[in-house]
């Protein structure tokens, strides 16, 4: 973790082999967002339109495709978890006070959190509609699950809001259900597409939450480092929020008393010198111990992975884990 490389050319390059059924994923997408209700249409496009990684679908697919499945079927499950991830993200931004996603006003700041709250709950359902078509026991078992555990996330987060006793094993607790979950979600439902033996589908969920863990780390990081345009959220919302993420958790353990205390006062709080105490995590060297293990996530995931097989889509399974920590944004 040296050097970070561009967003869009890493995706782009990792996307490369599946880019028609991404195109499909996007299509898919753009065609649920129909409502007789104008309102609903005007938000759920909006929001939708908005961008983003597509990790979550563009993981399905490779996983999908790597193992054999119908690609079109794949396409169309990306769709599915997509729409969502986007339904979490419109209620966490509620709840978050959110102002500002993937570089534009959310939809609570421009429409309002009631508007916000209730859009979000048609995409919840409307990607069951789709999963009830899909007509895969296993797969609307699997995204029921992370669905459920999505929301023991967000209040476990809640739960441990303005905590500075918040350590490593109860960050990890809300990240995988909040994070980590919906990628493994995409692993179980690309087996469970592909009628993947058990043990095959287990090395995908273990790459999955792998990735979830890396990227979340990273992300984390990007508080510190990043470009508040860039990655498209305030840097130090976190912090002021009261969360307790990786870098502050470690900066904790290597910094003086009094910088401690600092810090321990802006989690309860939620507010303080946010420069400063980004001095003091950068100072204590808790941005490289994160990426030590961010990396350890990266090794975990490439030796599941590897258990898969071989190919191009194994091997773009394998950049995800590089872009995941090695991101600008």
């Amino acid at each position: 973790m040296t050097q970070t490389i561009s967003t869009k050319e890493a995706v782009k390059a990792a996307l490369a082999p599946i880019a028609t059924e991404m195109a499909e994923v996007e299509r898919v997408i753009a065609a649920e967002m129909q409502s007789e209700v104008a309102r609903v249409r005007e938000i759920g496009q909006y929001i939708t339109s908005a961008g983003g990684k597509r990790m979550r679908p563009a993981l399905l697919l490779l996983m999908a495709r790597a193992m054999g499945a119908d690609p079109i079927k794949a396409a169309y499950l990306g769709a599915v978890i997509e729409i969502l991830h986007t339904a979490t993200l419109m209620h966490d931004d509620v709840v978050d006070e959110g102002k500002m996603r993937r570089g534009r006003e959310t939809a609570n700041a421009k429409w309002g959190n009631g508007p916000a709250v209730l859009v979000g709950d048609f995409l919840y359902t409307r990607s069951f509609q789709m999963m009830v078509r899909a007509g895969n026991l296993r797969v609307m078992q699997a995204l029921a699950d992370a669905a459920n555990r999505l929301s023991e996330g967000e209040v476990l987060q809640m739960s441990n809001a303005h905590d500075p006793n918040v350590d490593e094993a109860r960050y990890f607790a809300v990240i995988e259900r909040k994070t980590a979950c919906l990628f493994e979600a995409a692993a179980h439902m690309a087996g469970a597409l592909a009628d993947a033996p058990a043990e095959i589908e287990a090395s995908c969920a273990e790459y999955a939450l792998a990735l979830g863990n890396a990227f979340q780390i990273a992300d984390d990081i990007l508080d510190y480092r990043g470009v508040s345009s860039e990655i498209g959220k305030n840097l130090g919302a976190d912090l002021r929020e009261g969360k307790v993420t990786l870098p502050v958790i470690y900066a904790m353990q290597n910094c003086t008393p009094e910088e401690k205390g600092v810090i321990e006062q802006a989690i309860r709080e939620g507010d303080g010198d946010f420069v400063a105490i980004s001095d003091i995590i950068i100072r204590s060297g808790a941005i490289e111990k994160c990426q030590k293990r961010a990396l350890q996530e990266v090794e975990r995931g490439k030796n599941a992975i590897s258990r898969v097989g071989t190919g191009q889509f194994v091997e773009s399974l394998i950049k995800f884990l590089f872009f995941a920590v090695n991101r600008d944004r």
